[in-house]
């Protein structure tokens, strides 16, 4: 079961009747989709204090008996007159009348006499069983009060005369005659005393005594400038409302001014502001005692067409308010209970149930639980399956060849349109409306992350910069005053000691040349490249142990294999070795290897297949064009040829053998040791 709740200024108001917790059916809905809701749920679940508590159109005015069994209201169309009975929280009866409503008084204690203020001037009486009396009045007709004592019934009307019509005799009496040309808004009588008030358009609040007919006392209500009161219209008198004690009034002005007399003087002690500007419309003592305390000071139960407002009758606090769906007409409250009825301009009349401001009524006792039991679960209404669109937003759709007809409501600045129809709609205008949503979805949730990462990678801890400064300029004074400056900022002794011309390096000088030795002109020719260095580092580990074994092999343990070794090198260009001369052996696959070129064109770094050992310029050393094509056995042997003094063959093992020819005596002395000096074999076979 469904049950709405609001919340204003925390304060719970649940929605008993009408709105959109028991009626979810728009004004604008044809009547005959009232069927197909007996098929929804919610609907059939709905919460109805009182069943039937609506009119065809609307209602005017709402009053309960004075025996607190039935509810009265009035309403329209065609103009009629609904009774509710509370023992059976439904509708008694209806019965049209000719004319519309403008006031009605309840005569008895229940429903059975009751008279009517018709808009055509007429005052209609009705009975149990139906119209008993029918008379008119000169003037149209304002506002009516009963006076029971007298039996009068005083009726104000558009001129400066309020109308005595004695029920008793039948007949009118003379009219009382008031000071306002324009007419009587409003009439009211003390219940304590039965002293007469009449509110005029001129802004005055007249008393008379019924039993003198004579005015004891006139009043002039005047709204302080501290309230904005600019508007340069006549002030009204709206409404009246005299309460039970006999010496409280409170009356409403047309500029939705609120003002609480105490009738011994004639000025306000409060004066409250509505905040609409609408003319105060109905004006409501509440006296019940609240459920969160056993005394209360009474509350002032005031409204317009838009909202009702409760506050504090001594100083004007602010306890809630009540804003229904549509424009409000009257407001009735039920006798020592929190239960509000309200007529309104739609087809449902308002009940509102306030628990702090006081219990449920003895024939609705239940809702004190059932409120506790459902004020949580959600309300579903047939607004959910209207979509409402503005003119601009219609036209983009492609949609406004549509206005017009019954696919379109038009309700306030825009059009009420099926919610599966704009979708359709929708969707046909823009196609890609999802990827975008998607789109713009991730994009922010990445610019999140990327914000929450800069924030946390650039905290720093908090620093107080003053105290920082001022610490740093004490340790600098310390500083000077130990060195015997007297400002720290003068220590320039570094300064000047670089800036002086003696101080200078001289590159020319013997002493740097000995520090810093310059290399050759063909070493820094033969400097390998940075590329080049990062590739011979990769390979400096595998080919220096190649060296070593090769070297070992060929070299013993006599110093003449050096310099044989250093000959054999210098003969084929190699005598060198730096780090980019790369020897191969037999186990490391002599006729291929990988080295580094640059593509200059390109910009990338291929690798290059070479034979043999290479040079700085990257040709294998001692082998040119025509011989990188043959094959290594044939190199070698035209290579033994060409070299005197030794000779390479290849053993049947597949292993190398080199012979080495004696030299001469005299060369042999006057060479260097590395070619074969004093104290050196005269052969070595390898």
């Amino acid at each position: 079961m469904v049950l709405q709740v609001s919340n204003a200024n925390n304060v719970k108001i649940y929605t008993v009747s009408g709105g959109l917790g028991s009626r979810s059916i728009p004004d604008w809905l044809a009547r005959q989709k009232k069927k197909t809701l007996k098929k929804d749920l919610e609907y059939r679940q709905r919460i109805e204090l009182i069943q039937d508590f609506e009119f065809p159109e609307a209602s005017n005015k709402i009053k309960c008996t004075a025996d607190g069994n039935y509810t009265v209201a009035t309403g329209v169309y065609k103009p009629q007159m609904r009774v509710y009975e509370f023992a059976e929280m439904s509708m008694k009866f209806e019965r049209h009348t000719d004319a519309e409503n403008v006031n009605f008084e309840i005569l008895s204690d229940d429903w059975t006499k009751t008279v009517h203020l018709q808009t055509d001037r007429s005052i209609e009486f009705q009975a149990q069983g139906g119209i008993h009396y029918r008379t008119r009045i000169p003037k149209f007709g304002r506002d009516l009060a009963y006076h029971y004592p007298s039996c009068d019934l005083l009726v104000g009307a558009a001129g400066n005369e309020v109308y005595r019509l004695n029920l008793e005799q039948g007949r009118f009496l003379n009219p009382i005659a008031t000071d306002s040309d324009l007419g009587v808004n409003c009439t009211e009588v003390n219940p304590a005393h039965q002293l007469f008030g009449f509110g005029t358009a001129q802004g005055t609040v007249e008393f008379w005594d019924p039993r003198s007919r004579s005015r004891v006392g006139l009043l002039q209500p005047q709204v302080p400038a501290t309230f904005g009161n600019t508007d340069s219209t006549a002030l009204e008198i709206s409404a009246l409302k005299f309460r039970h004690d006999g010496l409280s009034l409170a009356a409403g002005t047309n500029t939705g001014h609120t003002l609480l007399y105490d009738l011994r003087s004639n000025v306000p002690w409060l004066v409250k502001d509505h905040q609409y500007g609408f003319p105060i419309q109905t004006l409501h003592w509440h006296d019940g005692i609240s459920a969160s305390s056993a005394e209360s000071s009474g509350k002032v139960i005031v409204s317009d067409c838009k909202i009702v407002k409760i506050w504090d009758r001594l100083n004007g606090a602010h306890f809630t308010s009540i804003e229904p769906e549509t424009d409000i007409n009257d407001v009735c409250t039920v006798d020592n209970s929190g239960l509000l009825f309200t007529a309104n301009e739609g087809i449902q009349m308002g009940a509102y149930y306030i628990p702090q401001l006081g219990p449920a009524p003895k024939w609705a006792s239940f809702l004190d639980n059932l409120t506790e039991e459902m004020e949580e679960n959600p309300s579903h209404n047939i607004y959910d399956d209207y979509k409402f669109v503005s003119r601009k937003e219609l036209n983009a759709l492609g949609l406004e060849h549509l206005i017009g007809t019954d696919t379109l409501k038009a309700y306030m600045h825009g059009f009420f349109v099926d919610l599966r129809l704009y979708e359709k709609a929708k969707l046909i205008a823009n196609p890609f409306a999802y990827d975008d949503y998607r789109e713009r979805i991730v994009r922010d949730k990445i610019e999140k992350e990327r914000s929450s990462r800069i924030r946390a990678t650039n905290k720093l801890p908090a620093v107080n910069k003053e105290l920082a400064k001022k610490l740093l300029d004490e340790s600098k004074k310390k500083k000077a005053q130990k060195e015997g400056l007297s400002n720290p900022m003068d220590d320039d002794r570094f300064k000047n000691m670089f800036a002086d011309a003696d101080f200078q390096v001289d590159q020319e000088s013997n002493e740097y040349k000995l520090l810093h030795p310059t290399q050759s002109k063909k070493e820094r020719q033969n400097a390998p490249s940075d590329d080049e260095e990062m590739f011979e580092d990769e390979q400096q580990d595998g080919d220096s142990d190649v060296d070593s074994d090769d070297s070992q092999k060929m070299s013993g343990d006599s110093d003449s294999d050096d310099d044989i070794i250093s000959k054999i090198r210098k003969e084929r260009g190699g005598h060198v070795r730096s780090k980019k001369a790369i020897l191969t052996t037999v186990r490391s696959q002599p006729h291929e290897r990988w080295t580094p070129k640059e593509k200059t064109k390109a910009g990338k770094r291929e690798l290059e297949m070479r034979m043999g050992n290479t040079s700085n310029s990257g040709r294998a050393v001692g082998v040119n064009k025509k011989d990188m094509r043959r094959s290594f056995g044939d190199r070698v042997a035209t290579a033994s040829k060409s070299n005197d003094g030794h000779r390479v063959s290849r053993t049947a093992m597949g292993g190398m053998e080199m012979s080495f020819k004696l030299q001469s005596k005299k060369k042999r002395d006057n060479g260097p040791p590395s070619a074969g000096g004093p104290d050196r074999r005269q052969r070595r076979s390898a």
